[in-house]
């Protein structure tokens, strides 16, 4: 039960376990010469703002989709308002829009809303200013300690407005990014930019997992961190094995629902405490 309220149920929105809950917002993407201005201001110095601005995600969106070549990592659908955009101004110029390899988009393709996925919940880190002065929480402090112990170091890597770094995001479908913030799949890396990616889904919702994916790779953009990717993955697999993730959702949907079960197994005094810490 300590785990569960110091690590599962530690920050206010449960962006920990079930980012789907607080997904990464979506705003419009940047034009490509702001998104360069922005890329060439970070390797100047660091930037010192909120985590989470509308422009810092906007740039991590373009960026992601450049480097994912505006595709769901997973499924590899192409992404349907780039498709539109393309070819909207390829009709006047009677040619064929084409992807980002240079092949022309058809009927045969795969269509889908993408978004940018962060790997480990942008809210984790977002500094939130408390009643006695502070700006963390206790039990956001411990839960920042707990993914230490799974790879000590490794919160290192999404500290502040590195949260934001491209390192940490992949492209998916809607979908697909609902499915990655609630742990359902996961990547287990065979080797390089390689990765399985495996899920807990019932069979028939599960295709077209599990599936070998080469994750996309760009010259100047990193690409998503295999240590972020493996975390996410030990996480995925301790709330599979222990039950505990099937627990959470019946708390969360007791939670939206606003009931308590007349058998008494509503969990009251985590509901309160849910409901104190988004106060």
């Amino acid at each position: 039960m300590r785990l569960f309220s110091r690590f599962f149920f530690a920050a206010p929105n449960l962006n920990i376990v079930r980012a789907s809950s607080n997904k990464t917002p979506q705003p419009s993407p940047v034009h490509h010469a702001a998104l360069q201005h922005v890329l060439s201001q970070e390797e100047q110095q660091r930037i010192q703002d909120f985590t989470g601005t509308p422009e810092r995600l906007s740039a991590l969106r373009e960026a992601c989709l450049i480097r994912d070549r505006h595709r769901c990592v997973v499924t590899r659908a192409f992404d349907t308002a780039e498709a539109i955009t393309r070819s909207t101004n390829q009709q006047d110029q009677a040619m064929d829009a084409c992807d980002d390899d240079g092949n022309a988009l058809g009927d045969g393709d795969d269509y889908s809303h993408v978004e940018v996925s962060h790997i480990i919940p942008w809210s984790l880190t977002k500094v939130e200013q408390q009643p006695d002065g502070g700006t963390m929480d206790d039990p956001k402090k411990a839960a920042i300690t707990i993914l230490n112990m799974f790879d000590l170091g490794v919160v290192h890597l999404i500290e502040g407005t590195d949260i934001n770094r491209p390192y940490n995001a992949i492209t998916l479908s809607h979908a697909m990014h609902q499915f990655f913030g609630q742990y359902k799949i996961f990547f287990a890396k065979s080797h390089s930019h390689t990765y399985q990616i495996g899920t807990f889904l019932p069979r028939m919702l599960s295709r077209p997992l599990p599936v070998t994916r080469t994750l996309f790779t760009h010259p100047t953009i990193d690409p998503p961190s295999d240590r972020l990717l493996a975390l996410h993955y030990a996480i995925a697999q301790i709330l599979h094995l222990s039950g505990a993730g099937d627990y959470i959702d019946k708390i969360l949907r007791d939670r939206e629902e606003g009931r308590v079960r007349a058998d008494g197994s509503t969990e009251l005094g985590i509901l309160v405490d849910l409901a104190l810490k988004v106060q």
